[in-house]
């Protein structure tokens, strides 16, 4: 059983790496809900009525993506239903029994709103919109969007179909630790064949800002008049990734702008914890040592606003002391938390310093009679 040792700010502080740039003054935003995330630590930078659950239009379309490409296979052949083929609203003109990859479809789900690519991967993935649609909900409650309903694969209005800036943006981090949709979202253009036509489907990303924003990844965009001007986009800079959402935001672009850079701008990582940096010694129990240096397995950085906050950071470690010989050098032997303000935001692995022999018999002899 893990022991609590320490609960304290440490002198790890000595190792911080600030580098800090002009701060930007965040500009009013219009959006009625948004939310600003760093995609590193997880950390909230910015929330305006956060857990307020709105329609979210078209970027219902990151949660079908992301069901799409934990159960198909982009090699999947789908034949395209009338039902598809009927739906209202954006679309990539599909025609009833066309036969597309699960990949095109995807690309013409992100790249140009299809609502008929949307319902034909919900029933490929799912048997019905219905069935794929329980599903999207499913999975946001795994990844901790619980304030999310959705009632179909593609966003067009349903009094149950909502989500908030909070869960989206969760979704959305979701999102974009998977490669294939890294790939798709940031396609400038694509090409897919249109049988029975002259031409090919000529599919241009919505996403704006990333010919105006430098370092936009993309994402999605949607609208509806319920719902109005929505966004969930992504930017990275040296290393840092931020996940920005608005919902029923009038200057969609400009807020998601402003928010990124506030994020880049105003926020700093700060690299609390080194890689292999000695963080303590840990007694040990019948071993020709009787203490074992305690190194981090991992470096541990989090996002701070001002040098200020760095106050509200600290430290404890659980570690079932003392520790038995023989050990191994870098065998985990513990955990250091980090928090931020009383809430744990990490956790890291220590490792043994080195190796730690275990006292033979005669050794612990000669070690109890002072021979030692």
């Amino acid at each position: 059983m893990k022991k609590l040792l320490s609960w304290a700010l440490l002198p790890l502080l000595l190792s911080i790496l600030f580098i800090k740039t002009a701060e930007a003054e965040l500009k009013p935003i219009s959006a009625e809900a948004a939310v600003l995330l760093d995609w590193n630590s997880g950390r909230i930078l910015y929330a305006k009525k956060p857990h307020l659950p709105k329609p979210m239009a078209s970027t219902t379309k990151i949660m079908t993506a992301i069901v799409a490409l934990e159960k198909g296979n982009l090699h999947d052949e789908i034949i395209t239903s009338a039902q598809a083929a009927a739906v209202g609203g954006s679309s990539i003109w599909l025609e009833a029994g066309e036969k597309k990859t699960l990949e095109e479809l995807l690309y013409g789900l992100m790249l140009r709103s299809g609502n008929d690519a949307a319902v034909a991967i919900a029933e490929h993935i799912g048997g019905d919109v219905a069935s794929f649609a329980q599903m999207m909900t499913q999975r946001a409650r795994e990844l901790g969007a619980r304030n999310t309903s959705f009632r179909n694969p593609h966003g067009l209005h349903h009094p149950e179909h909502y989500t908030t800036a909070y869960d989206l943006a969760v979704i959305s981090s979701h999102a974009m630790g998977i490669k294939e949709f890294q790939k798709i979202i940031s396609t400038p253009q694509v090409t897919i064949s249109w049988p029975g036509h002259p031409w090919d489907r000529h599919l241009y990303n919505q996403n704006k800002l990333l010919e105006i924003y430098p370092g936009a990844e993309g994402i999605k965009t949607g609208w509806t008049t319920p719902a109005g001007r929505c966004f969930a986009g992504s930017a990275a800079r040296e290393g840092r990734r931020l996940i920005a959402v608005v919902l029923n935001a009038p200057q969609m672009w400009e807020d998601a702008m402003a928010l990124f850079d506030y994020g880049f701008e105003d926020f700093t990582p700060y690299l609390l914890v080194k890689k292999e940096q000695y963080l303590k010694s840990i007694a040990v129990l019948d071993g020709v040592s009787g203490k074992v240096e305690a190194l981090a397995g991992s470096p541990f950085s989090y996002p701070l606003e001002k040098e200020e906050e760095v106050d509200k950071i600290t430290y404890r470690f659980l570690v079932a002391e003392p520790l038995k010989a023989p050990i191994r050098k870098h065998e985990r032997i513990g955990e250091l938390e980090v928090y931020y303000d009383g809430s744990k935001v990490g956790v890291v692995d220590l490792l043994a310093g080195r190796d730690i022999k275990k006292l033979s018999f005669w050794e612990k002899i000669k070690k109890r009679l002072g021979r030692g």
